[in-house]
């Protein structure tokens, strides 16, 4: 399939009002699911990452049952698909305020797998450093909310700079994430990744990892880690849903192997 498909409310449209709420302030959040053969992975993930962030803008759930069903029926067509849902608070209330608004708007779309992400996968990637920073905003940090301007920024910058994708910083300095995923590295055995207390998104392969790693027998610290830390390590590697897992083989100009960790975690999701 080379061409997405929209379900907007259950009807096949590829349009929302000029009054949807999320066209005019990016009031609501979405999640973005890998399907296989039909199944989505990791669905309660997903539904417990999309519930968190709707109570904290106070929007009501949708029915998550209705809407497995249906992203079944999109994703029942091909071996592997992208699948998106998108919610948004709905049309209507007076500047900011969330008063006086109608339902919610549920955008559901299918996408084609990205074929060069199984490349990743296998051969790695190389990330530029982002020389904007996140801000810090510990009201929604972690959540995957529809205001993106910063990921929109720094990936501009790394097109600018011929990378797929780049390390951001934040303020302070403290390495959070990449432009599209989040970052692990791997020090003398030990396992790290980027507390998102402050900034950053916290995806749902981050959590099956963190839930993974002590499983089998290894240590995670979360943490504030600047770049030389990061740079200092003995491997690297990314997560996000459509991705899974991939090495990450050059920062800048600094190389790294592949490694022993990363592709047992790689083999242990594979099962």
């Amino acid at each position: 399939k080379e061409q997405a498909m929209f379900l907007i409310n259950g009807k096949s449209i590829e349009h929302v009002s000029v009054k949807d709420r999320s066209f005019q302030y990016g009031d609501g959040c979405f999640t973005t699911m890998l399907a296989l053969d039909g199944a989505i992975q990791d669905w309660p993930l997903h539904i417990e990452r999309m519930e968190r962030c709707l109570d904290l803008l106070g929007i009501e759930h949708p029915n998550w049952h209705i809407l497995r069903e249906t992203l079944d029926k999109m994703s029942a067509t091909s071996a592997k698909v992208g699948l998106k849902l998108h919610v948004s608070r709905g049309e209507g209330g007076r500047g900011y305020s969330p008063t006086s608004v109608s339902a919610p708007t549920i955008t559901l779309s299918e996408f084609p797998f990205p074929p060069h992400y199984e490349i990743m996968q296998s051969n790695g990637i190389e990330l530029g450093v982002c020389e904007q920073r996140l801000g810090h905003n510990p009201l929604l940090a972690g959540h995957k909310h529809n205001n993106r301007l910063e990921q929109v920024l720094l990936k501009s910058e790394m097109d600018r700079k011929g990378y797929v994708d780049g390390l951001t910083l934040d303020i302070d300095g403290n390495v959070i994430e990449s432009t599209m995923a989040n970052v692990f590295w791997v020090k003398d055995n030990q396992v790290y990744t980027p507390s998102l207390a402050k900034s950053g998104v916290a995806g749902v392969m981050r959590t099956v990892v963190l839930d993974l790693l002590p499983e089998i027998g290894i240590d995670v610290i979360i943490g504030e880690f600047a770049l030389s830390h990061v740079l200092e390590a003995d491997e690297l590697f990314l997560t996000n849903s459509l991705l899974r897992v991939a090495p990450i083989v050059k920062v800048n100009q600094a190389p790294f192997p592949i490694g022993k960790i990363t592709t047992r975690i790689q083999e242990y999701l594979k099962q």
